[in-house]
Order: structure tokens, then sequence, then C-alpha cells
């Protein structure tokens, strides 16, 4: 079975485990969701993640960040641009993009993946992949 949006998938694992206070998620590995987990794992909504080879693609075991009593870090967490209605933020714009400026914004840019603080300071604009808070 083929899945049409894996960072969906990734984002609706990740909150799933987060709300039944779940330690560590197995999510398929690919080099977008690696990228995905490396800029939540800078802004310490998630506290870890470690590579488990296998026969295909690998796995990746997304370890979640808690509070003190159990209270998860990452509240929850949006896909904005999906496959059938792609969203962009221009330059002056992507820093306005979290909720509330609480989270942040993971943007694709020119330059790569990135959060919307990092690309607001370098001037650069793209495609809203996800908000989180």
């Amino acid at each position: 079975m083929s899945m049409t949006d894996p960072v969906a998938d990734l984002l609706t694992r990740i909150r799933n485990a987060s709300r039944v206070k779940k330690n560590a998620v197995d999510v398929p590995a690919s080099n977008l969701k690696r990228e995905i987990v490396r800029i939540l794992q800078e802004n310490r909504f998630i506290r870890d993640v470690i590579e488990l080879p296998d026969n295909k693609q690998g796995i990746m075991r997304v370890y979640l960040a808690y509070n003190k009593g159990d209270v998860p870090v990452l509240h929850d967490i949006q896909r904005v641009s999906r496959p059938g209605l792609r969203r962009y933020e221009g330059a002056q714009n992507v820093r306005l993009s979290t909720f509330n400026s609480r989270g942040i914004s993971v943007v694709s840019t020119s330059q790569g993946l990135m959060s919307n603080f990092d690309a607001a300071q370098k001037g650069v604009g793209g495609e809203v992949l996800l908000k989180c808070w």
C-alpha cells in the first residue's frame, strides 16, 4: 500500500504518541523526515532520535520530550501545506506563520528546511510544511 503523504503520517504518529504519553515512536525514515525531526529536536520538541537499520529504508526511533509531571512539551503539531493545497509564505510574513508566536513552523526554502525564525533571519520564504507548539 502506498502512502500519499508521508509527512502527515510522521506528524500523526508523533501527535498520537505524545497524547498517550509514549516515550518513543518508530517511523519509516526518509531524508525529508530526518530534516523535520532534526528541526524539532533543535527546538526541544523532541528529546532524541536514533536510526535503526532494516532491510528497506531504515527506521527512526523518535524519543519525545516531557516536562516535569509527564506533561508533553509538544502540545500540538499540524500539517499546513499538503499535497492537495500548497501554502507559501513570503520572506516578510514567514515569521508570523506560527500559532500566536508560541511555537515554530517548518519551512521548505530554496536553502533547505529550516524553522520560520531561521528563514526570517536569512530573509527567505517558502512552503510552510507544519506548525507545532
